[in-house]
């Protein structure tokens, strides 16, 4: 490949959108906390 045949993939890939993870924060309600979750899950494997 010749180098403007790299930028413009460089290009479109740039544009491309991806995935907008602040859309999903704040969506689950947790009732305990989630350092307390992670122990809790961790310690069922023992």
């Amino acid at each position: 490949m010749d180098r403007e045949t790299i930028r413009k993939i460089i290009a479109t890939l740039h544009k491309a959108k991806g995935f907008d993870a602040k859309r999903h924060c704040g969506v689950i309600q947790l009732k305990a906390s989630p350092l307390d979750i992670q122990k809790q899950m961790r310690d069922e494997w023992e």
